[in-house]
């Protein structure tokens, strides 16, 4: 469990570092503005992780269960900086068509990003479940 909480922390520090150098080189992206996107959904991932790592101690999941949600916790912010990235590098718009407006791109890389949308979203989704009913209830002490 500590091996787990000290993994969260840093891994959420990488990912708050990997956004804060995407913000630097956003804007000679294909579509600048999901650039921007990519840059503040790294740095909420990296606060999602800081959070996690931080209640990591306080969950009364089984051994699986924890480790799905520890699964969950590091694939699900990464795939979101990575796919919103390529979103931004690709231009495409299908999922985000406020960011992506007029940003016309190739039906595979509208592809991947939609795909990639959709699995990092129900990564997260599912990571939260299973969070917060490891929450449920307190440790015996």
């Amino acid at each position: 469990m500590e091996n787990r909480h000290r993994q969260l922390l840093s891994a959420g520090i990488l990912l708050f570092l990997l956004a804060l150098f995407t913000g630097m080189i956003f804007p000679q992206l294909k579509n600048p503005r999901m650039g921007l996107s990519a840059h503040l959904v790294g740095l909420m991932g990296g606060l999602f992780l800081l959070a996690v790592g931080l209640v990591w101690r306080e969950l009364t999941l089984p051994k699986r269960l924890a480790s799905i949600a520890f699964g969950c916790a590091l694939f699900g912010p990464y795939a979101n900086l990575t796919i919103t990235f390529l979103a931004a590098t690709f231009g495409t718009n299908r999922l985000t068509p406020l960011a992506g407006s007029g940003h016309p791109a190739a039906p595979w890389q509208e592809n991947i990003v939609t795909g990639g949308l959709l699995l990092s979203s129900a990564v997260m989704v599912t990571c939260c479940i299973l969070l917060l009913w490891g929450l449920r209830r307190r440790k015996a002490i």
